[in-house]
């Protein structure tokens, strides 16, 4: 798009300053890909994690996904968007939205036409399981992201001890987690130990990245033959934070 002015804020997880270099929640990675590629213009508003739930509510957004007690889960990411006076509080939909609305603007299809047959058969205890959707729109991509969701899911817990909470606000940020999943503490959540499509499969590298240490992401980088350092190397033009 020709305009550089912002039509859409974006709202993503803050984490410990600098945030534009930290943040490394999965899903807002997705959404930041989907505006990236199609170059429309927006704005960041980092929203401190405890706040999630208050930001949503007073803007009228429905939670996207439940807690494994029925109660609501209120995450982000979150964008408004000037241009079409709309609210969208998923990164999925996000995604759909900038194809409907800027079809022709950046990446023409970030929804073509591909195999994606991936699928994770093993069943997740998780204290926020994994919301349905209908498959009507995208529904390949619909079940790709899922299955790279639960994949990815099942394994968080080897990476969650690295999040770059901010220092003031970590401890509390910390308790609350340990809370949701229904332990004593954090560090009962500890696991220790050695350890196309792309958006989807993106927005997890990204959290990857910002949560091992230097020599386990490099190591990570050389799974599957190499295909997830190639494939982050590749969103790195997508990967700028405004």
């Amino acid at each position: 798009m020709e305009d550089s002015t912002p039509l859409v804020t974006f709202y993503d997880i803050a984490f410990g300053p600098p945030m534009a270099e930290t943040t490394c929640a999965p899903n807002p990675w997705k959404a930041r890909y989907a505006l990236n590629a199609k170059a429309v213009p927006y704005k960041t508003t980092w929203v401190p994690m405890l706040d999630i739930s208050k930001v949503r509510l007073a803007m009228g957004v429905p939670a996207a996904r439940k807690f494994a007690d029925g109660s609501d889960y209120h995450t982000l990411p979150m964008i408004t968007d000037s241009s079409t006076d709309s609210i969208v509080g998923d990164s999925f939909d996000i995604a759909i939205h900038m194809q409907t609305h800027y079809a022709d603007s950046g990446v023409k299809d970030l929804f073509p036409p591909q195999k994606l047959d991936y699928v994770f058969e093993h069943d997740l205890a998780i204290f926020a399981p994994l919301s349905g959707r209908d498959e009507g729109v995208c529904g390949d991509y619909v079940r790709f992201n899922h299955n790279v969701d639960a994949a990815f899911s099942a394994h968080v817990m080897l990476m969650a001890h690295g999040l770059p909470f901010d220092s003031v606000s970590g401890d509390d940020v910390r308790a609350e987690f340990a809370r949701r999943a229904g332990v004593p503490t954090w560090d009962d959540l500890a696991v220790r130990g050695e350890k196309r499509g792309v958006l989807w499969v993106g927005g997890w590298l990204k959290f990857m990245k910002g949560t091992l240490t230097s020599d386990e992401w490099e190591e990570a980088r050389t799974w599957h033959d190499g295909v997830f350092g190639r494939l982050f190397d590749a969103l790195e033009k997508y990967a700028e934070v405004h």
